[in-house]
């Protein structure tokens, strides 16, 4: 049975391919306490498990995926990346460039301390800091040394191997250290600094306060009565008339007949109105002056729910303060911000800024929603096509570019096809969030590149590997492990008082910075849940978009540097 199975996954490779991705996207969903091997670091053991049958895959599988996986990064952080390098994200931008200049040198410092060679450095690099697409840049960089076959293939074999041991506390050491040490370290009381940063920005002072009204509202029936404070007045004197909340007139009933409010209509006694807004402020303020009545005709309002993709230049870091007192966003009414490749939600405040890239869920009167949606950028629908002619063109664009090579002397200079696509994808990512009338490829369609793209790649490495894991495993030994942890946690302290005292982020968004920067989703969860608050992912967004760029491209610089 066994000798028919290895036959056939040697005849076969294919089928080993997608063995190991089953296994490992199986292995990696199993966590604790949210932590876990991950599908990466699982289907890259299982490959090396499957590689004990001596499987030879050949051709441009591997990098094939692997440009691909590179190009959904750069298109998903594109827009985040090229604010932070030019606009008002420079300082957490800089500052995850000097983590990233942290990281990389403690990992080549301890490589050399230990005495490893080059493939066990970049193993070391990738596995400690967590950046699993820095492997594939530093594989283009092995495979162009002036070396024989052997002596690349062995360097080659010793990249999963010291991934793999040093992964494990990367992702787990980085966690503790960001969400308990880092916290304890600095003398922060995270929960409160949450809170604080919420009330100084406009958000949760009081029930139904300012900063609140953007979610969580309702659609009432109340009559107005003789004497009633809106008698008198227009639709819009009466919805100044609570200056704190964010209420609206949206439809009124007179004399059995139903009209659409607008905003010049005077009000009368007996007028039956429905109105929108945060609950408790139907309840209480409007509640006590009139009387709700149940008119489930009138309240027949057709509300729609729309995604919307921001790209307008004239609201492009503009607060929801500052976007809320605009005439079109009138009986609009905001429930959610996504922003960046991780698809981090942004906490709703006053001075939460939009940005463009951004995708904003919006509520509200169809005709208020779509005139909304008009002045912010365009309606995200649901879609399953994508411009695969665009997606074709663009990563070949990239890697022509890569393969380009500049001499200095007698030193080649070259990005590589790897960081040719990668910055193709930096850069029509960016120039779809402000020309969104082309290169359409779904969200869902990016998430399956990322994933598959890094795991098929992954899996060979295993595959390849796996016969020379165990003996490289044997020779590196538990050391491996703790050249590995050094290398993770000395950058990450450094990080922490680096954001605290020297470029001074609030403490309620300097972990999330520091998650950001090393990367780190699994870390950003744990930070949130330790703050009970979903502010310190507002830190996250722009250092993640310049880390996950530079952090992968320093693996392919290792390489150039180790001589």
């Amino acid at each position: 049975m066994i000798d028919w199975f290895s036959h056939t996954l040697r005849s076969h490779p294919e089928i080993a391919v997608f063995l190991a991705l089953a296994a490992g996207h199986y292995l990696g969903s199993f966590k604790y306490r949210g932590l876990g091997l991950g599908p990466v670091t699982a289907t890259l053991l299982a490959g090396v498990i499957i590689g004990q049958f001596e499987i030879t895959i050949s051709g441009p599988l591997k990098p094939t995926f692997f440009l691909m996986f590179l190009f959904a990064v750069g298109y998903g952080v594109g827009p985040q990346f090229v604010r932070g390098v030019a606009k008002d994200g420079v300082p957490q931008a800089l500052f995850a460039a000097l983590v990233c200049l942290l990281c990389f040198s403690s990992a080549f410092v301890c490589a050399k301390l230990a005495g490893y060679e080059i493939g066990s450095a970049a193993g070391l690099y990738s596995g400690s800091q967590t950046n699993s697409a820095s492997m594939g840049l530093a594989t283009d960089a092995i495979n162009r040394l002036d070396m024989s076959p052997q002596d690349i293939k062995k360097l080659l074999d010793a990249i999963p191997v010291a991934y793999a041991v040093t992964y494990i506390f990367g992702t787990l050491g980085t966690a503790i250290l960001l969400s308990l040490v880092g916290p304890a370290l600095l003398g922060i009381d995270l929960e409160a600094a949450c809170k604080r940063y919420e009330e100084e920005h406009g958000g949760k002072k009081q029930s139904g306060g300012t900063g609140t009204p953007w979610y969580q509202f309702d659609l009432r029936a109340f009559r107005i009565g003789e004497g009633g404070l809106a008698v008198g007045k227009t639709v819009a004197e009466a919805e100044a008339l609570l200056p704190e909340h964010r209420v609206f007139i949206d439809r009124i009933r007179r004399d059995g007949k139903i009209m659409d409010a607008s905003a010049d209509i005077m009000i009368r006694a007996g007028d039956i109105l429905a109105i929108s807004g945060r609950r408790d402020v139907l309840v209480s303020p409007i509640g006590a002056a009139a009387e709700e009545v149940d008119d489930r005709e009138l309240l027949a309002v057709p509300i729609e729910g729309t995604d919307v993709y921001v790209t307008r230049k004239d609201v492009d870091g503009k607060t929801l303060a500052e976007l809320a007192k605009r005439p079109w966003a009138r009986g609009v009414f905001l429930r959610k911000i996504t922003r960046g490749a991780t698809a981090i939600d942004i906490p709703i405040l006053p001075d939460t800024q939009l940005q463009r890239g951004d995708i904003i869920t919006l509520v509200g009167r169809t005709t208020d929603v779509a005139a909304a949606t008009r002045m912010l950028g365009r309606p995200d629908r649901a879609t399953e096509m994508a411009d695969i002619g665009f997606l074709g063109a663009a990563v070949a664009a990239g890697a022509v570019l890569g393969t380009l090579v500049y001499n200095i002397g007698t030193v080649p200079l070259t990005l590589s096809t790897s960081g040719g696509v990668l910055i193709s994808g930096l850069f029509f990512g960016w120039l779809r969030s402000v020309r969104p009338t082309f290169g359409r490829i779904p969200s869902s369609t990016v998430w399956f590149m990322n994933s598959i793209g890094l795991n098929v790649f992954v899996a060979i490495v295993g595959i390849s590997s796996g016969p020379g894991f165990v003996a490289g495993l044997q020779q590196l030994g538990f050391s491996l492990f703790l050249w590995g942890a050094a290398a993770t946690t000395v950058p990450m302290i450094l990080a922490i008082y680096l954001g605290k005292y020297v470029f001074r982020f609030d403490d309620a968004i300097l972990l999330g910075c520091c998650c950001g920067a090393r990367t780190s989703t699994a870390s950003l969860g744990m930070v949130c849940d330790s703050a009970r608050s979903r502010i310190p992912a507002l830190g996250y967004a722009v250092p993640y978009a310049v880390s996950s760029t530079t952090l992968t491209i320093g693996g392919m610089l290792l390489v150039m540097l180790w001589g």
